[in-house]
């Protein structure tokens, strides 16, 4: 049997492809563009991190840069995206204690940060100017260094920490907090599905009706979220509060309320 002779094949040109991919972006029902995807794994990659279940290294996942990010978008886009579960750490705590530390893997950080990307900006103007814990422009120092001022400018102090806070994150609540603050259906749904993703324990998998593991990226948008609507309930409006001599300090769950007198608080 003799070969047979064919024509040369044509490769489709750049504008082709992009033409093409513009198109099935577009039939996507999640408006999610790739440069949100590329800009979220770049944050991911200047915070560095360890590798979750899969134990892939963000110097492994970068080897295949280009596929994985392209996957991460089409799945987030189409609303297929469903997430890994999430290494279990224990970390000891000062008091003999440990802290459960969760630890996602590098394309679900990535995917993570898309929606962080999304809703932070919505949430962030709505936090009080003393409330500093995993904030733009926050960090833990700045509400030691407020409370170091405060404590001797106030006769009192009352420290109030909120008791297992991340292990005890009812989902129905946080859930009812974010579309509070956003409609946006992608948002919703992702971070639901983060909200129950199961922890990878050493005993095996282990299902989540309530609590979220620290470590995270969208905790941090997560928790506030609901911490926001919580505390809103119960102190009311700040500038009210403020018009009573009172100033607090929040880093996440832990609070400190400065009063002139006893009788204040």
């Amino acid at each position: 049997m003799r070969p047979e002779r064919r024509g040369r094949v044509m490769q489709p040109s750049t504008q082709v492809n992009r033409q093409r991919e513009e198109l099935a972006g577009q039939a996507k029902p999640y408006r999610i563009s790739k440069q949100q995807v590329y800009e979220a794994y770049l944050r991911v990659k200047a915070n560095k991190g360890a590798a979750g279940i899969d134990d892939e290294t963000l110097e492994a996942f970068e080897s295949k840069l280009k596929d994985n990010l392209y996957r991460i978008w089409n799945r987030m886009s189409s609303g297929s995206y469903f997430p890994p579960a999430v290494k279990a750490v224990e970390i000891p705590k000062a008091n003999g204690n440990t802290r459960l530390l969760g630890i996602p893997t590098v394309a679900d950080r990535v995917a993570q940060t898309v929606v962080k990307m999304q809703l932070e900006p919505v949430v962030e103007p709505k936090f009080h100017p003393d409330s500093y814990g995993y904030r733009p422009g926050k960090s833990a120092h700045q509400a030691l260094a407020t409370a170091r001022q405060r404590c001797w400018k106030y006769n009192w102090v009352i420290d109030i920490d909120v008791r297992a806070f991340f292990d005890n994150l009812d989902h129905e609540l946080t859930m009812k907090a974010v579309r509070h603050h956003t409609d946006e259906k992608w948002v919703l749904l992702y971070i639901e599905r983060w909200l129950k993703a199961p922890l990878q324990t050493a005993d095996g998998l282990q299902a989540r009706g309530k609590g979220t593991p620290q470590g995270g990226v969208v905790v941090s948008v997560q928790a506030p979220c609901f911490l926001v609507d919580q505390m809103s309930d119960r102190l009311g409006d700040p500038g009210v509060i403020k018009g009573r001599g009172v100033r607090d300090g929040q880093y996440w769950s832990d609070i400190c309320a400065y009063r002139g007198e006893l009788r204040a608080a």
